[in-house]
């Protein structure tokens, strides 16, 4: 799954499917996908983007 990631703020991040989805988690709802497709760290960039 393709995602792109985008901080809103220091507490928000949104989270941008390849699909057109897309979603506003918090940190920890942020840890919580990346433990999911196995990513230990939270990317230090503004955005990023994610292939798995």
């Amino acid at each position: 799954m393709n995602f792109n990631l985008n901080r809103i703020n220091p507490n928000q991040t949104q989270v941008l499917f390849h699909d057109g989805r897309f979603e506003t988690l918090t940190n920890e709802e942020l840890e919580e996908l990346m433990g999911q497709f196995g990513i230990s760290d939270k990317p230090d960039e503004f955005e990023a983007n994610v292939t798995d």
